[in-house]
């Protein structure tokens, strides 16, 4: 199954934003991929925090989930909205959220990002708990491919990549994670975490991040990528907007769980 990361430098548009997403999951399409997997924040990277509240939807309408559903539906293509903000338990935060949509257009799967960043070196301050309401379960889903092969799908989001254990609990084929790193945590950090998720749990990790310098100033990190269970990166984006594709191969996932069955070998 061929899996795309999409990778992009969202900016305060959603008009915008949402153009070019298509025009990268279109691009995907034709270069074959059936998965497909949007940035966090892919839909809007504001000014401010706040800005997100604006555009929150409730499960099942609103213009970023109808964009999901119409071009999952038009290009064949199993589409994750990376995140999206949608309404919380109270009108001062969102929740940051993933969507999974089938060819068929249909919602399959919704994960509310668990772990919320929070870092501050001085110079850069974040805090998403002043705007986003935290999750609290784990979501994976079954995808069959064209094949016939039917992967476990785990989904998290960004700074969900620090705390192993999400990953354990999701027990997946696949492991999802639309990021937008800044750049000083993700020159640092970023593809040893993503190389390490994948060797531990021996999955594919598909990756798509923000990658590049935004209207807001903030710069996030990019280097999109797709990684084997045996922690080889099969591709990546040093920055910018891009589709990043690589072939996951089920036969190969079976082949290192065989030689290497670390999985079973877990005693806690």
């Amino acid at each position: 199954m061929k899996a795309a990361a999409i990778q992009m430098v969202s900016g305060a548009s959603l008009d915008a934003n949402l153009r070019a997403a298509h025009a990268l999951l279109r691009e995907a399409a034709q270069q074959g991929a059936e998965l497909a997997v949007l940035p966090e924040y892919f839909c809007l990277m504001g000014h401010q925090d706040t800005d997100k509240l604006a555009l929150r939807e409730p499960p099942g309408s609103g213009t970023v989930q109808a964009f999901l559903a119409s071009t999952a539906r038009e290009l064949g293509l199993w589409l994750v909205g990376g995140t999206l903000p949608m309404v919380a338990s109270d009108a001062d935060h969102v929740r940051n959220t993933n969507l999974v949509f089938s060819p068929a257009g249909d919602c399959v799967a919704h994960y509310d990002k668990i772990h919320l960043f929070r870092f501050d070196n001085g110079r850069e301050r974040y805090d998403e708990s002043r705007v986003i309401e935290a999750g609290r379960t784990p979501v994976a889903f079954e995808l069959p491919s064209r094949d016939g092969h039917r992967w476990r799908v785990g989904l998290s989001v960004c700074y969900d990549l620090r705390f192993p254990e999400l990953y354990r609990a999701l027990a997946a084929d696949v492991l999802l994670v639309p990021s937008a790193f800044t750049f000083v945590t993700g020159q640092a950090h970023w593809e040893v975490l993503l190389r390490a998720r994948a060797v531990e749990n021996l999955a594919c990790v598909v990756a798509p991040a923000q990658g590049g310098t935004h209207e807001n100033g903030r710069r996030t990190w990019g280097h999109s990528m797709v990684v084997d269970p045996w922690g080889t990166v099969l591709a990546r984006q040093p920055e910018g907007p891009g589709v990043v594709l690589a072939e996951l191969d089920a036969t190969r996932l079976t082949s290192v769980r065989r030689q290497l069955p670390a999985l079973e070998h877990r005693v806690l």
